[in-house]
């Protein structure tokens, strides 16, 4: 008889759990050595990306094999919210996804309606063909994949941060995450995710989603910056990325020996 699988413990219940703040890195290089090694990190969380990296459905599929053998919850940005893209990342075996660009509570349903099958939603069923179910091998998945997934979406914008009670309080929503790259240009203030308008929205943000008892994350790769926004409250945060600290790691190596270099860090990442 086939092997039966059970889904492993989901991302949602961890960041529910009122245990401490879970805290992660971004693998963006599409190799899976490479997330590998970010998986043995010690970290609680990996986000593969899906919308700013060279990542292909193929290349998470294997990220996903391979950093499953470590204990950390992988978690992926899909390109866009879209129904399509979505059913793929999740026909893949995606468990726990990040839907961008999220502005209002109209498209936060829609992603909810995009990982739930008919009649609560409208994810299309190839679930005999698909990694996800473990090719029906998880019994009853057709009834149980909602169940299975966390979902999470990006509040990134000026109008977004208006809508967050609304986006956070929409159900299916489990959870949201603060984009302060994308928050910033949309405020004016392209490439200073720092700059006072920005973190006082992000605060915002923080304050109004534990008031509805939703998880709340957020990127930031300035330690001083999360380690404010850990004091805030943020269920889960995102510190760094495997290609900025390859980028930063060989400047700074290069500037030891090499001392016309200025050894600047750019400010924005």
């Amino acid at each position: 008889m086939p092997f039966r699988v059970e889904p492993a413990a989901d991302f949602k219940t961890v960041l529910g759990g009122g245990k401490r703040a879970q805290v992660g890195m971004w693998a963006c290089t599409g190799n899976p050595l490479v997330a590998e090694i970010c998986a043995g990190s010690g970290f609680d969380w990996l986000l593969i990306d899906g919308e700013h990296s060279i990542n292909s459905l193929e290349s998470i599929s294997t990220q996903l094999q391979v950093v499953a053998g470590y204990p950390i919850h992988p978690v992926v940005r899909v390109p866009a919210n879209d129904t399509v893209m979505i059913k793929q990342y999740l026909d893949l075996g995606v468990q726990n996804l990040i839907v961008p660009m999220v502005d209002n509570a109209e498209q936060a349903a829609q992603a909810v309606a995009a990982v739930r099958y008919p009649p609560r939603g409208v994810r299309g069923v190839g679930s005999a063909l698909a990694r996800g179910s473990r090719w029906n091998r998880i019994e009853g998945y057709l009834n149980r994949a909602e169940e299975t997934i966390t979902l999470l979406v990006q509040v990134e914008s000026a109008e977004a941060v208006a809508n967050v009670a609304q986006i956070a309080g929409t159900d299916g929503v489990d959870g949201i995450f603060i984009g302060p790259s994308d928050l910033a240009a949309s405020m004016g203030h392209l490439g200073q995710q720092d700059h006072p308008e920005v973190t006082s929205a992000v605060e915002h943000c923080i304050r109004t989603a534990r008031e509805l008892g939703v998880p709340v994350g957020v990127n930031a790769f300035v330690e001083a910056t999360a380690r404010r926004y850990l004091d805030a409250g943020a269920d889960y945060i995102a510190v760094g990325a495997d290609v900025a600290m390859l980028a930063r790691a060989s400047e700074a190596l290069a500037a030891k020996y090499l001392p016309e270099g200025t050894g600047d860090t750019p400010a924005s990442y």
